[in-house]
């Protein structure tokens, strides 16, 4: 069976139910900016719980919680309503979305680095890849935004996403918030190609870091791709609560011959040849 087979089926089932019911819309969509947020920054080391970062985005301050950790919830969620405004207009994935992306990501923390490749060398803690220089950062950055417009488009939409991913932290742009960044830009691609904007849990950390650090440095992207491909199997899951229809989209899975049971990876035949500082 052909590598992503899976997801374009479970794809393919949700566009039947296209377009959704406002209400559910506006339910999906809730839930989806609170996980996503809270898990991308928690990621990264924000100590916002999932309740608080609920509460950090209904503009409630929160007692012991540092001003950063607030403003990095508003601002995710503010690059989020950026990402579907991108979705929408089926926005390349230039440069310059990449760096207003980022500029809301630091807005209010790093107003000096918001939006600007970085100036300085930098090291990933804990990673054996090691960032390339500040003087390269340009002509990598231009060569990333011609490949993504480029040869990324005969990729299949999810590992057209995580090596976007993984490449953009390869380079490392910017001084902070590459982590971030690099999960927008990951889902403005799924989202652009019709699949469901997927979250990477923070309980996924240490496996997360160990795939990119090996795609980094061996080249080897089939584990990040598959955790990927996990990932966004996972996220069609809401959808089919939502709309009441689990139950027969495990029929509709075993009538194509899958375990429902989750014994099978979602991208069946493994493709493929950290931090957010």
């Amino acid at each position: 069976m052909k590598p992503f087979a899976k997801l374009d089926a479970l794809k393919a089932r949700l566009d039947e139910y296209r377009p959704l019911d406002k209400a559910v819309t506006a339910s999906l969509h809730e839930e989806l900016v609170l996980q996503w947020t809270y898990h991308s920054n928690a990621i990264e080391g924000n100590t916002l719980t999932l309740k608080e970062t609920k509460v950090a985005l209904e503009g409630i301050t929160i007692g012991g919680k540092t001003l950063r950790e607030h403003f990095e919830a508003i601002n995710h969620r503010d690059a989020i309503l950026m990402v579907e405004e991108l979705v929408e207009k089926q926005q390349p994935l230039d440069e310059w979305t990449i760096k207003n992306l980022h500029q809301l990501v630091l807005k209010n923390i790093d107003a000096d680095n918001a939006g600007r490749y970085r100036q300085v060398n930098v090291l990933i803690s804990g990673a054996e890849h090691r960032p390339p220089s500040a003087l390269q950062v340009p002509e990598l950055m231009a060569a990333f935004s011609q490949w993504c417009s480029n040869d990324a488009q005969q990729l299949h939409p999810v590992e057209r996403a995580a090596r976007i991913h993984g490449e953009f932290v390869k380079i490392h742009p910017f001084v902070d918030g590459n982590g971030r960044t690099s999960r927008l830009l990951m889902n403005l691609e799924l989202m652009k190609a019709g699949f469901p904007a997927t979250v990477i849990e923070v309980a996924q950390r240490l496996d997360y870091y160990q795939a990119l650090d090996k795609a980094h440095c061996s080249g080897d992207y089939s584990d990040f791709i598959n955790l990927v491909a996990r990932a966004v199997e996972k996220s069609f899951a809401t959808y089919w609560w939502a709309l009441g229809i689990e139950a027969d989209v495990a029929k509709y899975l075993e009538g194509l011959g899958y375990d429902v049971h989750g014994s099978e990876s979602a991208s069946e035949g493994k493709t493929g040849s950290r931090g957010d500082k």
